[in-house]
């Protein structure tokens, strides 16, 4: 087995790589390899074909810096000043970062990361996602960036469907291959995303094409149901066509340069927002995109067969164990920050829920119990959107193999509360490093015990609680 060179040197199937040492402020130190691709840059005749190896090298490649990102753009305000994102151009951004404790040890558990973003923003080189934390407490990371948006998941003629899946498979299949050299043991991977990484979990969960590419799985914030029909995601891609000014096909799009296409893939995600008539979009693009997703992964019979939650229910990912959750108050980090919590009346709120497809049965509850319309249409929301569908995949599993949590402590920052997205620096403990998500006053206690959870979870298949039987509670982190 190759192993690192005291100056953290690693050999990896297309190449040497050379890593550096970084202190993690506990008095030791892990080694971190950044920026490594693994496939070849999608761009030209790639930019919407299945992912392909990179090219090898020989010479040894510096792996001291991180590499780019996919295209997109930045979060608009307010939640540019919540939740950091990086737009960082380049070709070779199919990469991924590596942490680990030692590259010379041997058969270490592995934890493989697929960032959110609604399928459109993220990238692995975001502050709170860096591995070192995990690393530090023996694990190795593997942080991985994939195509988002329309090279991702726009439904074309002349391309492959699902190709930021692939991308995220062909990933998974670049650590069963190398990640031993880095210490770590290929039959012991768990893979963990939040948001539309978690979707792209439960989406993993089900296909066929990464059977034995993890044995367990980590599911923050997301649900089985994100995913759009063929017919349903090519009015997407119709509508982001008749905007470019071509044919909806992968020959005309490849001829497209990034940033024209971004700007098209930006319009056809507001008209969606701002009137989102299942007779325009289709009635899965606007149920499953939770209101904010036009690009998402398509059941296309092959990568994704079904809808993931039904997949999963006829049996997909059985025998992977699973650590599922939500956030307390998952959209008041959508709707709070921009003062939609304080000003919608009922009749609104009910009209929102409307097009989403949710009952409004309980949001009257809500408010006649006490509860002002915007906190209750975000409860219903949370609800519709990621607590009932992280349940549905609980119950759909074998006993025993799913723990099921919700997150509960609040933020202070612009009334988001328990809102989506901040649990992320307690799962990584790097709540000093988030601030602006998580507030000035964190609580360490709190991510100390959150961050050994996830590290129990990948180590032995056990957070630390009692796995999920339906009709159970879940598991409170507050």
């Amino acid at each position: 087995m190759p192993n690192a060179s005291p100056d953290c040197h690693v050999e990896t199937v297309h190449g040497p790589v050379r890593g550096r040492r970084v202190a993690t402020g506990s008095g030791s130190t892990v080694a971190a390899f950044l920026g490594i691709p693994y496939a070849a840059p999608p761009v030209g005749a790639l930019a919407f074909d299945a992912p392909v190896p990179p090219t090898p090298w020989t010479a040894v490649r510096d792996a001291t810096e991180y590499g780019p990102a996919a295209p997109q753009v930045g979060y608009p305000e307010p939640i540019a000043s919540i939740l950091e994102n990086v737009v960082a151009p380049g070709d070779e951004y199919l990469n991924v970062n590596v942490w680990t404790p030692d590259p010379a040890a041997d058969s270490l558990p592995v934890l493989v990361w697929i960032h959110g973003g609604a399928f459109t923003r993220g990238a692995n080189r975001i502050a709170i996602y860096a591995g070192d934390t995990f690393a530090r407490d023996g694990l190795v990371f593997v942080g991985v960036n994939y195509r988002l948006g329309a090279p991702g998941f726009a439904s074309l003629d002349g391309a492959p469907e699902n190709r930021g899946l692939l991308d995220q498979i062909a990933a998974l299949e670049w650590v069963r291959d190398n990640i031993a050299a880095f210490g770590g043991d290929p039959s012991q991977v768990t893979v963990m995303g939040e948001s539309a990484g978690a979707m792209s979990v439960a989406s993993l969960l089900s296909s066929p094409r990464s059977v034995g590419l993890f044995d367990r799985a980590i599911m923050e914030s997301g649900n089985g149901i994100s995913a759009a029909t063929v017919d349903d995601a090519r009015r997407v891609t119709a509508r982001t066509s008749e905007i470019l000014g071509v044919e909806p096909t992968a020959q005309a799009w490849a001829s497209i340069d990034a940033d024209r296409l971004l700007r098209a893939q930006t319009d056809t995600a507001l008209e969606l927002s701002v009137n989102p008539d299942p007779t325009v979009w289709g009635e899965s693009v606007v149920a499953a995109g939770l209101g904010v997703m036009s690009f998402m992964p398509v059941v296309d019979g092959d990568v994704l067969p079904d809808i993931p939650i039904s997949s999963i229910a006829a049996g997909g990912g059985r025998g992977v164990r699973l650590l599922a959750g939500w956030n307390a108050d998952e959209f008041h980090f959508f709707l709070a920050p921009s003062g939609v919590v304080a000003a919608v009346d009922t009749a609104a709120a009910r009209a929102v829920l409307d097009r989403m497809g949710a009952s409004p049965d309980r949001f009257d509850d809500l408010v006649a119990a006490g509860a002002t319309a915007g906190d209750a249409l975000c409860a219903e929301l949370t609800r519709h959107g990621f607590a009932d569908p992280t349940r549905a995949i609980a119950d759909a599993r074998p006993d025993d193999q799913t723990f099921v949590y919700e997150f509960g402590r609040h933020s202070p920052v612009m009334g988001i509360r328990a809102g989506h997205a901040v649990e992320i620096p307690y799962v990584f403990d790097h709540v000093d490093d988030a601030h602006s998500l998580v507030g000035p006053d964190p609580d360490h206690g709190l991510a100390e015990r959150m961050h050994a959870a996830w590290t129990s979870f990948a180590m032995t298949g056990d957070p630390g609680w009692t796995p999920y039987r339906p009709g159970d509670k879940p598991h409170l982190l507050v």
